[in-house]
């Protein structure tokens, strides 16, 4: 009898740690701390009144709201971000981060919610051939730990890769002449620079750029990948809601005169 009262203590135990396991594994996300950027116009700013705002704020916020969740934005350097994911000190990251076969290695990422291409800026009128060598010796900025970082030190081994902490230090050194063209996306171009006053006398050159390889298949929501099942599907289910009930259409509307919806398969 002893023997028996044992064994069936040993599975009630056995069970019991297994629930808790299936629960520490799958939470219920009802809190949730999104790292943002913040200085990467329109997609996410600090307005004048010291507040974060922009289509990715305000994306990140509707999201939170289909979720059901109550959600604290935590704002990061762009190259910052991955770590802080990594280190538990934010739980997802909506900041305009490509969905890479090279950052799938570190992160997971929910399904893509905008895909836009990348364009060189440079001086209007300013001619280039934008080949390896017809790029020799020119200074090109890019903001560190992009996806644009990775294609131009790919693609332009003979030019001069300036990496800056923020896009809009590279817009800054752009306007000084301290470089001679920026690589970034085309919406935080036009409407980070060149749809403003200081990009007076710049304008779009060269092709656009939209190789898998390097661009990835759109900007997704970055998590860890233990949560992928569980956070990720709370995601994935926000997006499918916000791009149905007409949200998506409605803050792409406010932010672009363009779609930047992810085209569908």
């Amino acid at each position: 009898m002893q023997k028996r009262q044992l064994i069936a203590l040993a599975v009630a135990l056995a069970t019991a740690s297994g629930s808790f396991a299936v629960q520490a594994q799958a939470p219920e996300w009802k809190k949730i701390r999104i790292g943002v950027e913040g200085a990467y116009p329109p997609f996410s700013e600090v307005g004048a009144d010291g507040k974060l705002k922009g289509f990715e704020i305000d994306l990140a916020l509707a999201y939170c709201a289909e979720m059901k969740a109550d959600c604290t934005l935590v704002q990061q350097d762009f190259d910052g971000l991955i770590p802080a994911l990594q280190s538990r000190k934010v739980d997802a990251i909506i900041a305009s981060v490509s969905i890479t076969d090279e950052r799938k290695k570190t992160i997971a990422f929910s399904n893509a919610y905008y895909n836009t291409p990348a364009r060189f800026a440079a001086k209007a009128g300013a001619k280039f051939d934008f080949t390896a060598a017809g790029l020799k010796g020119k200074k090109i900025g890019v903001q560190r730990a992009t996806i644009h970082e990775a294609f131009a030190a790919d693609l332009f081994k003979q030019s001069e890769i300036v990496r800056y902490a923020a896009q809009d230090q590279a817009f800054l050194d752009l306007k000084s002449g301290r470089i001679d063209l920026t690589l970034a996306d085309l919406v935080a171009i036009d409407q980070g620079f060149l749809g403003k006053p200081d990009g007076k006398g710049f304008a779009f050159v060269g092709p656009s750029y939209d190789d898998v390889k390097y661009f990835g298949v759109g900007s997704g929501v970055g998590m860890r990948k233990a949560d992928e099942k569980t956070l990720g599907k709370k995601f994935n289910d926000a997006i499918a809601a916000i791009q149905a009930n007409g949200t998506f259409k409605k803050l792409n509307d406010k932010y672009f005169p363009y779609d930047i919806a992810p085209k569908k398969k």
